[in-house]
């Protein structure tokens, strides 16, 4: 899920602590923080069409790239704690890149690029634990998506830290933490948070350990990890992705997305990642009229016509509002028109989105540790080991989430039936009625607060609900970088109908375009005084 349970977070909207430092201007990069890699150019900035072309003069091979990929994970995770483990084969599926590519077998725009994997995705060579000791071991096969992106000849570089459980096991959690990888730190300030579960993916790829990485959403998890560190993911609509051997919460709101530096990178790794999957239900209605190439409608000029509503969201602080202010003038000055708008239905959302996933992960853990050749059977296998395990208490000190979720209705009782019937009703209404009344192509709200400090006795400190209503609805959610406050990111979340993914997309880029807003972490320990 990534952050607390969103019941919570909507109640107590009007006690939120956030930070109050001034929005500011993007940091100075310092020259330590700058990623130039040993032939020249550097990886921040390169997107996957110039390192394709690096690739394709020879100035570059994919053995190349894989190894500074490599070699920066060596040199500076140390500091962020992004990767669980590299892949061992790395080196040999970039060699196998580079003998396709010499003999003109190239299989489209990912061969050769590494590809970073949030650790609760099934690669059959190495063990997916979703961050618990409990689940140390290897899954029978390769999920989906890893078919899909080896199929395309994407280096498999390694396994991202997460939040153990996707966030869904304890109460009071701290983003970020596993009990297999321990915490992952926010590249911009080491001592704050990365947020979400996918917050291994997201710090991974801000510091430039991986040109893309896969990340996971039941609510928040992709889209605030990559506001919070400066970079672009995208959350796809429901049955855009395969979620078949990916570790679950919630089938009805589960979904897998890419993290990247740039819009194009995660448009050409959504290209690779989309398509039906026979074991996946939701898929089975994916559009066949959806857009084979995301990329190549990432045109200059989208938003001008466009009309975007602005759901500010001032719960999250003057400084992200600040930023909000900045980010409408940019949208204005590319030639939008900005509607103000608020989206109806929020507290009940929050009322009923918690009771809905306790039953739904219940019988959906179970199902999915059924197909693992080894270890925990069911939830309450998982809940007995937590129990016998003191490292696992080490940060994340209880499980109640699993205990509520064992005692949970079933899927079959007629109360959590109706509540996820208005549940999902409520939230594609609260978008679809705002983009119908106001004759909008999206809406667009701040991403995330920016980050809190990392403190495991307290847990997370995120009452951030712009993710609710396209997680819940199952309708597209793509982040893009805003600005800074102070040190620490700002983005900016753009949410449209069902199957509505490349015209987020699209104006996204348009917007990382007129208004630049990343640059790289410098790594500061905290927040300077």
């Amino acid at each position: 899920m990534g952050r607390r349970p969103v019941f919570l977070a909507i109640l107590a909207a009007a006690l939120v602590l956030v930070p109050t430092a001034p929005a500011v201007a993007a940091p100075t990069v310092s020259v330590s923080a700058v990623s130039v890699s040993p032939s020249g150019f550097d990886l921040d900035s390169a997107d996957i069409p110039a390192l394709q072309a690096r690739m394709a003069s020879g100035r570059l091979t994919a053995v190349g790239l894989t190894s500074t990929y490599l070699d920066r994970i060596h040199r500076i995770d140390g500091k962020v704690h992004a990767v669980l483990a590299v892949n061992p084969a790395a080196l040999s599926q970039a060699s196998a890149s580079d003998a396709r590519r010499r003999k003109h077998h190239l299989r489209g725009p990912l061969d050769g690029i590494p590809v970073l994997v949030k650790d609760n995705v099934d690669t059959r060579d190495q063990w997916t634990t979703a961050g618990s000791r409990a689940l140390r071991s290897y899954p029978a096969k390769d999920a989906t998506l890893i078919t899909r992106l080896r199929d395309a000849g994407a280096v498999i570089l390694g396994k991202a830290n997460l939040s153990e459980w996707a966030n869904f096991r304890a109460a009071k959690p701290t983003s970020g933490w596993s009990g297999v990888g321990g915490q992952t730190n926010n590249p911009y300030v080491l001592d704050h948070n990365p947020c979400g579960s996918s917050a291994g993916s997201a710090a991974g790829v801000a510091a430039s350990l991986a040109q893309v990485a896969i990340g996971s959403e039941t609510d928040g998890s992709i889209v605030c990890p990559a506001g919070m560190t400066s970079t672009v993911g995208h959350k796809p609509s429901l049955g855009l992705v395969s979620r078949t051997g990916v570790v679950p919460i919630s089938a009805e709101q589960d979904t897998a997305g890419p993290i990247a530096r740039n819009v194009v990178d995660v448009a050409l790794t959504l290209s690779v990642l989309q398509g039906r999957d026979r074991s996946d239900p939701a898929t089975l209605t994916y559009p066949r009229t959806q857009p084979k190439d995301y990329a190549k409608l990432l045109r200059p000029g989208v938003l001008r016509g466009a009309r975007i509503g602005l759901w500010r969201l001032p719960v999250l602080g003057p400084a992200t509002d600040a930023i909000m202010t900045s980010a409408r003038n940019s949208l204005v000055r590319a030639g939008a028109t900005v509607v103000e708008v608020t989206l109806p239905y929020q507290a009940r959302l929050g009322e009923l989105e918690f009771p809905a996933l306790l039953t739904e992960f219940h019988r959906d853990i179970d199902a999915y540790l059924a197909t693992r050749p080894t270890g925990p059977r069911n939830l309450a296998d998982l809940i007995a080991y937590n129990r016998a395990d003191p490292l696992e208490r080490t940060c994340f000190a209880g499980q109640e989430l699993f205990e509520q979720a064992l005692a949970a209705p079933p899927p079959t009782d007629p109360g959590y039936l109706a509540g996820r019937a208005e549940l999902s009703d409520l939230a594609r209404r609260s978008l679809d009625e705002t983009l119908a009344n106001h004759h909008l192509d999206a809406i667009a709200s701040p991403t995330n607060p920016p980050a809190w400090k990392t403190d495991c006795a307290v847990g997370d400190d995120d009452v951030i609900p712009s993710s609710t209503p396209a997680a819940v609805a199952g309708y597209p959610d793509v982040t893009v970088p805003a600005g800074f406050a102070g040190p620490l990111p700002v983005g900016i979340s753009f949410m449209g109908a069902r199957w509505s993914d490349a015209r987020m997309l699209a104006l996204a880029a348009d917007f990382e375009r007129v208004a630049p807003a990343r640059v790289a972490p410098r790594y500061l320990p905290t927040v300077p005084s």
